[in-house]
């Protein structure tokens, strides 16, 4: 299932050729433009669907709100801290990166700052290049037997471990995501924090930038650590307080740093780039030809598979999406919008409380997307954005609708081996909506109690009425739609419930006032589908 259609993408900073070959292969027209100032790529950004950028071009709200036609925001490489991704998911837009692509240069960078730091190598070239021949001075040390402590254990933080460990390292780690028997696998101990600082010989760390990571190495955290140790950072600028780095440098606590990142690039204080006992770099992890080159395929070929709808990788606020991209799953998202919006014309409001259960054992990977498709249903038509299934569920919470239980149970109604549910409670009423899929066709099963005897297709014009069951009903129904000139295309009726059925009729277009029918009957509602 294709997820978006893009049919020019702007590539605002240096990419491998390979990307824009890919991309031209496939149909997608493709500008470059460099070095574009804030409001320039304001402008520029207007009559593009997509967006292929590095780490240089800062994606923020202002740029996201002024590009009324983006779809998509790919940034080749690892990490999005340079995309506003709230703002981006918030209109819409998905935003991926290339996870893997520059995964094997910079865990090659982190052992070579690893190996310039205990023999000091950098500082030796520059003292020899002096003139100067000082072999006391650089004493170093092995990294046979020394400790290193790895502080995330993604794919970088896993491909430095396994290469420190045929220096004789002994490696250990901490990461909230990976389990610990994943990453004894590539042998890795995992401990906490409180227990790692003091064991290391040397600390690298490989997370994303946030609040949590955000100075996790501090004057606090430095003070447990083994006295100099050394670390190194060639993740995000500011994972590493650098306040509390020069202080531990200064006063021994740390022995060396190599970093390849920091908080201002460049940096706007150079006193830690000055430091005798620091390596740096200006942020060449991915600055390889390989890792180019296969940023720049990666980013290009995910683009293109998931508008040909045949995969979903490296996206970053969309998730959900993954299991919605199966070309099996477009009828039941279609199913998902449909009951949303007959739950809300239930409810007669958008503001509300929601349940949706995902039913059979074939639907247990569906709960997620079915969410966000009812919650779709639900707003459309009633918010200011455009709402598709990437926004739903952050603009649910602004419409006040609250999706409080989405889960999913093997357990499957009479009517159909998998069927998705939708129980929505306003103003202390609630109204329950089940439906399914059949040959692709939305169908519903269940309104509120009432099993129809014929699913009912979920397209065109509809109207649904509760009353009691009695043979005046079908003439007195059929009077007012006539009176008001429309035509009946399809006719359904659940089994009655205490002398009561709901009934459902299909119809030309919809009534102009559906008062005249409420006189007759004891509920009644419609919606265009």
């Amino acid at each position: 299932m294709a997820l978006a259609t893009v049919r020019r993408i702007l590539i605002s900073e240096t990419v491998d050729p390979c990307c824009k070959q890919i991309l031209q292969e496939n149909g997608i027209a493709v500008t470059e433009k460099q070095n574009l100032s804030k409001d320039e790529l304001i402008d520029e950004m207007k009559g593009y669907e997509g967006l292929i950028v590095r780490s240089a071009t800062k994606v923020t709200a202002d740029v996201i709100n002024a590009a009324e036609n983006l779809k998509i925001i790919g940034r080749a490489g690892t990490g999005v801290d340079n995309v506003d991704v709230e703002a981006a998911t918030k209109k819409g837009i998905i935003v991926m990166n290339t996870p893997s692509g520059n995964t094997t240069s910079a865990a090659e960078l982190t052992c070579g700052m690893i190996v310039s730091l205990s023999r000091q190598i950098p500082q030796a070239v520059m003292s020899m290049k002096a003139g100067n021949w000082d072999r006391k001075k650089f004493m170093g040390a092995e990294l046979y037997g020394k400790t290193l402590g790895i502080v995330g254990l993604g794919r970088i933080g896993k491909e430095v471990a396994i290469r420190m460990q045929s220096f004789g390292m002994k490696t250990v780690g901490y990461d909230p995501i990976i389990p610990p028997e994943v990453s004894a696998t590539f042998g890795v101990e995992q401990m906490s924090l409180e227990r790692l600082w003091p064991l290391c010989d040397y600390i690298t760390v490989h997370t994303p930038l946030m609040p949590s990571t955000t100075g996790l190495l501090n004057d606090e955290s430095f003070a447990k650590c083994r006295k100099g140790v050394k670390v190194i950072n060639c993740a995000r600028g500011g994972i590493i307080d650098e306040g509390a780095l020069l202080r531990a440098l200064e006063s021994g606590q740390c022995g060396g740093a190599g970093l390849d990142v920091f908080i201002d690039e460049p940096p706007k204080d150079w006193s830690l780039v000055n430091h005798p006992g620091v390596v740096s770099c200006p942020h060449l992890g991915a600055n390889t030809k390989e890792a180019q080159i296969r940023c720049g395929r990666d980013i290009a070929t995910q683009i293109v598979e998931m508008l040909q709808g045949k995969s979903l990788i490296g996206t970053v606020n969309a998730q959900v999406l993954t299991a919605a991209i199966a070309p099996e799953s477009r009828p039941w998202i279609k199913l998902g919008e449909a009951l949303g919006s007959v739950a809300k014309a239930c409810a007669g409001q958008v503001k509300s409380q929601v349940q949706i259960t995902a039913l059979g054992q074939s639907l247990k990977n569906a709960a997620g997307y079915l969410s966000a498709a009812v919650v779709v249903g639900l707003l459309k038509d009633g918010s200011k954005s455009a709402v598709n299934l990437v926004n739903a569920l952050p603009l649910a919470k602004e419409a006040g609708v609250t999706v409080c239980c989405v889960h999913h149970s093997d357990a499957a109604p009479m009517l159909a081996q998998r069927a998705c549910a939708v129980e929505i409670s306003a103003n202390g009423v609630s109204h329950k909506v089940v439906g399914s899929v059949q040959g692709d066709v939305p169908v519903l099963l269940e309104l509120n109690g009432g099993l129809f005897r014929h699913p009912v297709p979920l397209t065109g014009n509809l109207i649904f009425f509760k009353a009691l069951a009695s043979p005046q009903l079908v003439p007195s129904v059929a009077g007012v739609l006539a009176a008001a000139g429309l035509q009946v295309e399809l006719f359904s009726t659940s089994a009655a419930i205490a002398g009561e059925q709901w009934c459902s009729v299909g119809v030309s277009s919809l009534l102009g006032d559906l008062n005249t029918l409420k006189v007759h009957v004891k509920e009644a509602l419609q919606l265009s589908l």
